[in-house]
């Protein structure tokens, strides 16, 4: 019983720690994006 609990807990903590890698970088680029076109409204 204790060990499905770990397992069940483990698999959630990975899928979890996935998806918030996942939209960190998502949003890393995002901001990246946008970065380059005010850059380039400003300058040019």
């Amino acid at each position: 019983m204790l060990k499905a609990i770990f397992k069940f807990l483990l698999a959630s903590t990975l899928i979890v720690s996935g998806l918030a890698v996942g939209t960190t970088i998502f949003a890393a680029k995002g901001v990246d994006k946008l970065g380059d076109e005010l850059e380039d409204k400003i300058y040019n």
